[in-house]
Parts: C-alpha cells; structure tokens; sequence
C-alpha cells in the first residue's frame, strides 16, 4: 500500500505451512527427498490445499481491511521455504480461497527469517521452531503455530480476538527470571517494590501496538479487533503489569490475572483466534482449544539468549 494512503498498518509474514496443510507433501520430503518433493508439487500444482491452523486467523485479519477501507491496511506476507516453482501450488491455493495475499518470498531451502524485518512485519507465523527463533532475535515478534485437532469456535462473528500472556511476551522475562531462580515470595516482593517501574519490553509490544492503532480507528464498542492479556500473574503482582500498559500507553480490552490457573478454559470463555504464550506447557494446554503461537524465548526455553527483550 503507498504510504500517502495512511500510516496505519499492520503486516503480518506467515509460512506456507501454517496457512496451508502441506502434511503430506511435507512427508514426501522427508521420507523421498527435495526432487521428490518437487515433482510431487508440480504433479499436484492443481490440486487445492486444504486450510491449515492459521488458516482461519488469516482470513480474518484480512477481512479488517473491508472495515478499515482507506484508513488503513492489513497485509499478509507468504514467506516459504519453497521455490517459485513448487510454490506455485501455494499461490494456486491462495486463488483459490480468495485470499488478498499478493507479496511472497519463495527461498528455496534458506530460512525466509531474513525477509521478515525487509517487508516491514509486526508478526511471523511458522511451523518451524528455528525460523522463528532467528526471526525473535533479528527483532520482530514471532511465534510457532502448534498444529492442533479441528477446535469448535463458539462465535460467529467476524470480530479478532487475540489473546496474549504477559512475562517473556508482552514484557521481557526479567521478572520471570526471578521467580524461577528465587521463588513465588521473592517474585512479589520484587513486583511489589518495582511496582511503578514499568517492566522492559517485550518481543510482543510492537504488534500490540500496531493492534491498537487500529482499534483507535474505531469507537471501543464497534472495534472489529479485541485484545486479552491472561497471565498467570494475580495480586499483588498485577499492579507493575497495569501500571506498564499504562505507562506504554496501550489500552487492553481484557485482563485475567489467574495466579497461575491453568489457562485454557479462560481462552476458550474469551474465545480467541489465537494466543501467545513462551511456555510450552501453557501452549499445550490452549492448542487444543485456539490456536496457539509459542515464543521460543527466554528463561523458559532452554538453549536461548539469556534475555527475551527485544
């Protein structure tokens, strides 16, 4: 979209096997190699891919755009490890479906991470751990689609929820750290005596804020967009967490703080499109609910940089 249009907008990279079910042709790589690979795609180039776990959440990112008209735009970049050529399947589906999705990287085997940050993303999407790993620390938000069973949504609407956990996501893991080095009673007390020191970022703040401006397009109570923190956090370290948001001045339209109840239940009561969270066993618990992004950063996964502020 040209600038002069408008300067709210919001990008959003995804693989090819987060939008798509390439299972099976992703099996024949695996199992055959990178020429069976091709000529499977090619063989198949006319046969339509089935929706995959992000399918659905695209859709309705690119569906804001009716909403938005010339106040803003949402755009969905492919990003894929395939060639052009066994990539054309992908775009095929991609008519398909009629999804507005007109800018790709197709790299042949390389991690598209590179080209996230070059096409001006807030988010990336993939089911492939060390794609977004290298993407959160050249500097953008990203997150693992866990596959998961068909989840029912109970909504009907077109409204996007997005729900997102608060320490190592929205907000960096130093606190975290504490917690796990010190325990439960040195956690609060360090939340309780920081409480208006606002708490350093976090990989998820730039698309959170990029989320916002387009809410602030619309009255509260029309906005086509709705935003949960749900945190395992409760009293008395919820105070340096609203006190944070307050500071960043960024308006949430929900705030569970459920120290440290399991989550599920509560995404599926908000109903999100899509939750993010760094800590593999909360992931577990959403994904057969939501879909579910899992940050692979900071003190909860082992073998990454020593600090998730980004």
């Amino acid at each position: 979209m040209p600038d002069s249009v408008s300067d709210i907008r919001l990008v959003v990279a995804i693989s090819s096997r987060a939008l798509f079910d390439l299972a099976e042709s992703h099996r024949v790589f695996e199992n055959q190699g990178i020429e069976a690979y091709h000529a499977y795609q090619v063989a198949h180039e006319g046969d339509v891919l089935e929706p995959g776990v992000a399918f659905a959440l695209v859709k309705k990112l690119l569906a804001l755009n009716e909403r938005l008209g010339e106040r803003g735009q949402v755009d969905v970049i492919l990003l894929s490890r395939n060639s052009s050529d066994t990539g054309l399947r992908v775009f095929n589906s991609i008519h398909h479906y009629g999804l507005d999705i007109a800018r790709a990287a197709f790299t042949s085997g390389e991690s598209p991470y590179r080209y996230v940050s070059a096409f001006g993303a807030h988010l990336f999407l993939s089911v492939d751990p060390s794609d977004v790993r290298q993407a959160l620390m050249a500097g953008c938000a990203a997150a693992t689609i866990w596959a998961s069973p068909p989840f029912a949504k109970t909504r009907d609407d077109e409204q996007l929820r997005i729900a997102f956990d608060g320490d190592a996501v929205l907000f960096s893991d130093e606190s975290e750290r504490i917690f796990r080095r010190d325990g439960l009673a040195a956690f609060n007390a360090n939340e309780v005596a920081a409480a208006r020191e606002p708490l350093s970022d976090g990989p998820f703040k730039g698309f959170l804020l990029a989320l916002q401006r387009i809410q602030s397009i619309f009255p509260a109570d029309e906005s086509p967009l709705r935003t949960a923190l749900i945190t395992s956090r409760g009293a008395p370290s919820h105070e340096r967490v609203i006190r944070t948001l307050r500071a960043w001045d960024i308006r949430i339209d929900e705030a569970l703080f459920l120290s440290g109840l399991g989550k599920g239940r509560f995404l599926k009561a908000f109903d999100a499109d899509i939750f993010f969270d760094d800590q593999e066993t909360h992931c577990q618990d959403a994904s057969t609910l939501v879909a579910t992004g899992h940050v692979p950063l900071g003190v909860a996964n082992p073998g990454c940089s020593e600090s998730s502020v980004i």
